[in-house]
């Protein structure tokens, strides 16, 4: 008999999974150039030819015993301290190798955080559409997650539900800069903002209210958009970031968390964060993509092939009628749902979209409800495909658009 905890996810298992496997077996009946799958965002572009040379270089030079040993749970001293002078350099910060934890990508990273901070009953505060996985991740540790209603007309934070859900229970908040799924940058002002009611209800409580800043994104902008640095405007600031989309290396499963001085009772609190990290079964993250993201901090994957992407894919789905968010960063595109023509009026808004995801189908067009990302009524398209999967998509698009626009 499986944990009674378990069983909720069994229920509510990933719909971007589903739909990823769902569209493996389309594949399969139909050739994969009929079937477009934009569900998953595994990036498409090849990881940087220095990270390549990296790897094969250090398996030249390095004693093997050091690169496939155990090290410091932290993570390698010399990759931590690259790390940290290059966050320095591009964003005027201070940071040294202690205030990095080396992790198993975001997901772990953000777990680490979490087990760090949180009490059972304690409850975590996030913005609608966010990551389905971070009810999953607060669930871990006893934690409640709270969401906050979407600004929808700019998906923006929205300010005043965010200031009225924080209560003596609020531990931490999650932020998700740029956003998935809606490829929305969070602007300056915005944090500026959320770090205001921030320090308000911090003094109106009397306790630190963590703010983890999830960023596996924060390279992919476009449109000369820029990603605030988090911790220059909130102390009490964790940053969680992946190397999975910059260096195109998903499944290598490498990131870290950042926790700065200045954050309460830092020592302290990277002291856990290690100890979490280790007793989360990870122990340490894998040594040679640590070593090998050490000597490439200063790389980043083709951001034109995305740009063509984001472009061409927004564009055509403009063009044929579709109402989308323009996505300033991550891969992603947010389409709102258009209600089918013989729609009963009044029909709800997960029926709308489950409608339209099923309808989509019949053209092997694989999407995301909006309702996995705690938003109904609009879906996800992880453009980082190939560009010809866009251009042979937008047809069926138009086939699409016919039944309901």
């Amino acid at each position: 008999m499986i944990s009674e905890k378990m069983r909720p996810f069994l229920e509510n298992n990933s719909a971007i999974r589903m739909m990823f496997e769902e569209g493996k077996k389309m594949a399969e009946l139909y050739g994969a150039d009929k079937v477009y799958d934009f569900s998953l965002g595994n990036p498409n572009v090849p990881a940087p030819q220095r990270v390549n040379q990296a790897i094969k270089d250090i398996l030249d030079e390095e004693d093997s015993l050091y690169v496939h040993g155990y090290m410091s749970n932290a993570g390698y001293p010399e990759v931590r301290e690259a790390i940290a002078a290059n966050l320095n350099e591009r964003f005027d910060t201070k940071f040294a190798g202690r205030n990095l934890i080396m992790t198993v990508g975001a997901g772990s990273g953000l777990n680490v955080a979490l087990k760090t901070l949180l009490n059972p009953g304690d409850e975590v505060i996030t913005f609608a559409p966010y990551f389905l996985e971070y009810r999953a991740y607060v669930t871990n540790y006893d934690g409640v997650l709270v969401t906050v209603e979407p600004d929808t007309e700019t998906f923006q934070i929205n300010r005043e539900a965010f200031r009225v859900k924080i209560n003596e229970k609020t531990k931490a908040v999650i932020i998700n800069n740029p956003n998935n799924p809606t490829g929305v940058v969070y602007s300056e002002e915005t944090i500026q903002a959320l770090a205001a009611i921030l320090e308000e209800k911090q003094k109106e409580y009397g306790h630190a209210i963590y703010l983890i800043s999830d960023e596996p994104y924060r390279e992919l902008v476009f449109d000369g958009a820029t990603v605030p640095f988090v911790t220059k405007y909130y102390a009490n600031t964790m940053v969680v970031y992946s190397y999975s989309k910059s260096l195109s290396l998903p499944g290598e499963r490498i990131g870290y968390v950042l926790i700065p001085d200045e954050l309460e009772e830092s020592a302290m609190t990277i002291d856990a964060a290690t100890i979490a990290n280790r007793i989360s079964g990870c122990v340490n993250a894998p040594s040679l993509i640590q070593l090998a993201v050490g000597r490439c901090v200063d790389c980043q994957a083709d951001l034109a092939f995305y740009d063509r992407n984001r472009k061409t894919l927004y564009e055509g789905l403009t063009e044929l009628g579709f109402t989308c968010v323009r996505p300033q960063g991550a891969f992603y595109l947010w389409l709102k749902v258009p209600m089918a023509k013989d729609a009963a009026e009044g029909t709800d808004l997960a029926a709308a979209e489950a409608a339209f995801v099923n309808a989509a189908k019949k053209y092997h067009i694989l999407i995301v409800p909006g309702s996995s990302f705690a938003c109904p009524g609009y879906v996800r398209l992880a453009y980082c495909v190939s560009y010809e999967t866009i251009v042979n998509a937008l047809p069926e698009f138009a086939k699409l658009g016919k039944e309901f626009l």
